[in-house]
């Protein structure tokens, strides 16, 4: 066959295979690197192929004269490159098959496709350097024509495609499956919406390069409507989370928008649109493209775009969930779960100083409950986004609890003047222009390493202590403070454990008649031993009893004990003797607390005139009429009632006729005043108000005979104290009884 008829036949297949140097709007072109130490071989490749178009592209030249020129080229390229012509001697005999070796072994990079050319055909046998090596052609330079060079170059390209096309989709495929499997992950939404554009593109043989969008205000903690790109790939990537209006190219956002509103593919010839609808959730999947695409690249589209529609729908409501359980639904902002794990990342740095502040809203509950609670969501959005326009990306804000924010962040910026700048002006709740102040609470991260949930625990500490105080507004987390809160919250849990395995004991001190000073009562008295042979003072684990709420148990056992021993002093033959027990707000509030005390009488048959319940002034003022009205019900059964400790809190003078008492106790410390020289002047006024308001009176702490002697001058009727008996224990009190029978 001529060369000339030889020639028109590769034309004809050129033509064939759909390549022109005519064809208008050409893609990206393919990336031909020519390897060879000649110059004159680089100038006939180009001249020979340089009209030459394949699938809509044409040829990129690259040129290395040398195996490090090429290695070069081949480092900064990659998998860019579709074809490497390459001369096997340049340097050295075998410095082709260096660059070979290189590309394959070292960079592992399978893609590119390799013509081997040689102008020395006898130096490797064709057989083993196809077998050796990971290459397409191995041919003589003299027997390399344009048309067995055109066909070679497109024989490659085709193979190079195809590589491109496979990897292409496992990479999509990967993208997918990652996404949908770690879809609690940040960007679960844009990995798998990345993936989809991948795997389509690598479908049809395209780059992948689109965006997929959708009105996701939802998903990205947006109220409008907007259309959002979710993902990209390609050139679209930088615009991901952005609205579709940013992209310059107005066909694009006309198009997915046009696309979302039939609710159906739309194919053109520069671009594809394709409608995504999992269970309501929609998107526009954009594709760019050069040519309408054909039927077969459609029908293989829509199968799979039927087949994403679910894991996009899974992927969408996963988003949402992780949304709920790290955002705050209000306020946009994060919440105290996704607060905490910002917290645990401060571990990541070495030398910085970081804040975290709390920030608690004064008397929010009256603005919502005098303006409306729409008005107190209000009035939270505008202080969150307030906090959010005043502290710039690095720190971070959060909605930690109904009218409380977390603010982490270093130390110059997040501290008290840069906080309370923020409300030094008023704020607008709906109708409403609210003035407010804060209570702050501090604590600093020194790369100490902790758990962000003790560090949170710090900050409220410190939050707890600003609420407290009356003269400021903030205060900084000290180490002392916690380890007196871990003291309180051990002992606590201690106490806790030990009552219940009964290990406190009800101690009994005698009350005396002091006219005759004998004994008409005693006071059950709780002890706590320490298990070293003393006791933890009831100063000291009474207030955390009632604090817990345990005390309500306490309380309960206290008085079944005290009943018990009533019935054993009864059986003794000391019927006429009473035991006075203390009872406290948590008490009262027990809304069976009179059927338990009257039941707890019962069931030890016991008289109601043995039990006297005594209270203290705090008790009596915090909830007087829960208190009237249950000391009512209770003295109307016979149980006696005194006021313990009168005159210390100097505030119930005015309740003292409501109530249904029987007696006052004078408190040990008017009691202590009572020395040679002075005059007791308080004790002789409790027990005067006594005596006319027809009540007895007995004085507590009396531990020298010139105070019980006073004592009797003023008129008081009885009295308990070391000088008569200490707390002991019921067995003691028994005999002490016995003897002084």
């Amino acid at each position: 066959m001529a060369a000339d008829d030889y020639e028109n036949d590769r034309l004809v297949f050129l033509e064939d295979t759909h390549y022109s140097s005519d064809a208008p709007g050409l893609d990206k072109p393919w990336k031909l690197l020519i390897v060879d130490d000649d110059e004159e071989i680089h100038a006939v490749t180009r001249l020979a192929l340089s009209d030459m178009v394949f699938n809509n592209r044409q040829l990129e030249f690259l040129h290395a004269y040398s195996e490090s020129e090429a290695k070069s080229i081949i480092d900064e390229l990659g998998n860019e490159l579709a074809i490497i012509l390459l001369d096997v001697v340049m340097e050295t005999d075998d410095s082709g098959f260096h660059v070979i070796q290189y590309l394959r072994d070292t960079l592992h990079l399978h893609e590119p496709r390799i013509i081997l050319r040689t102008g020395q055909p006898g130096f490797a046998p064709e057989e083993d350097v196809i077998k050796n090596y990971d290459i397409n052609d191995y041919k003589t330079k003299t027997e390399l024509t344009r048309a067995k060079l055109m066909t070679s170059v497109i024989s490659c390209l085709r193979s190079y495609r195809q590589i491109i096309t496979i990897n292409q989709s496992r990479v999509g495929l990967k993208k997918i499956i990652e996404s949908s499997a770690n879809v609690l992950e940040e960007h679960s939404v844009k990995g798998f919406c990345e993936g989809a554009i991948t795997q389509i593109t690598s479908l049809i043989g395209l780059e992948a390069e689109g965006l997929v969008c959708a009105q996701a205000g939802r998903i990205l903690d947006r109220s409008d409507d907007e259309i959002y790109i979710l993902g990209a790939a390609g050139d679209y990537a930088a615009y991901i989370n952005e609205p579709i209006q940013r992209i310059v190219d107005k066909r694009i956002s006309d198009s997915i928008t046009r696309c979302l509103k039939i609710k159906s593919h739309v194919y053109e010839n520069s671009f594809t649109a394709l409608y995504l609808n999992g269970a309501g959730y929609e998107a526009a999947v954009y594709l760019k493209t050069t040519h309408e695409l054909n039927d077969i690249d459609r029908s293989l589209i829509e199968v799979f775009i039927s087949s994403i529609s679910v894991g996009y729908e899974n992927v969408y409501l996963f988003q949402e969930l992780r949304n709920a359980a790290f955002k705050d639904w209000l306020t946009k902002l994060p919440n105290r779960t996704q607060f905490i794990n910002s917290l645990d990342s401060l571990k990541a740095y070495n030398s910085e100083i970081f804040n975290i502040a709390l920030v608690d809203i004064n008397h929010f509950s009256d603005i919502n409950n005098g303006l409306g609670q729409d008005s107190g969501n209000k009035l939270l959005q505008a202080v969150a986004e307030k906090l959010r326009e005043t502290f710039d990306e690095s720190v971070i804000v959060a909605r930690i609890s109904a009218d409380i924010y977390g603010l982490v962040g270093l130390a110059e910026k997040v501290n008290q003047v840069e906080i309370d700048r923020v409300f030094q002006h008023a704020f607008v709740a709906g109708d409403y222009t609210l003035p407010i102040n804060v209570k702050i609470g501090l604590c600093e991260y020194k790369n100490d390493k902790q758990e962000g949930t003790t560090l949170l625990k710090r900050a409220n500490i410190a939050l707890n202590i600003a609420k407290e105080s009356l003269s400021d507004s903030y205060a900084i987390f000290v180490p002392e403070v916690e380890q007196e809160t871990s003291y309180r919250i051990n002992l606590i849990r201690r106490l806790r454990d030990e009552f219940a395995e009964r290990r406190l004991q009800l101690w009994f001190q005698p009350q005396v008649d002091l006219s005759t000073e004998k004994i008409i009562g005693m006071e059950g008295l709780l002890r706590w031993p320490d298990g070293e042979g003393s006791y933890i003072p009831p100063v000291v684990f009474v207030p955390l009893a009632e604090y817990s709420g345990l005390i309500v148990e306490i309380g309960q056992w206290v008085l079944e004990e005290s009943c018990r021993r009533l019935l054993e002093l009864s059986e003794a033959g000391f019927g006429d003797l009473r035991v006075a027990v203390n009872v406290s707000i948590p008490q009262f509030r027990d809304k069976l607390f009179v059927e338990k005390v009257l039941s707890t009488l019962a069931r030890y048959n016991c008289k109601p005139e043995q039990l006297e319940l005594e209270i203290t002034e705090s008790v009596v003022m915090d909830e007087p009429q829960l208190v009237v009205d249950a000391l009512r019900k209770l003295k109307s059964h016979g149980i006696a009632i005194a006021v313990d400790d009168f005159g210390t809190g100097f505030s119930s003078m005015s309740y003292l006729q409501k109530f249904p008492l029987d007696r006052l106790k004078v408190d040990r410390s008017f009691v202590g005043e009572i020395k040679s020289g002075n005059a007791a002047f308080i004790a002789e006024t409790i027990v005067s108000l006594g005596n006319k308001l027809g009540l007895s009176t007995i004085a507590e702490g009396v531990e020298t005979r010139e105070q019980a002697n006073t004592m009797i001058k003023l008129g008081c009727d009885e009295a308990q104290g070391y000088l008569f008996a200490k707390p002991m224990p019921f067995n003691d009190v028994m005999a002490l009884l016995k003897e002084q029978k």
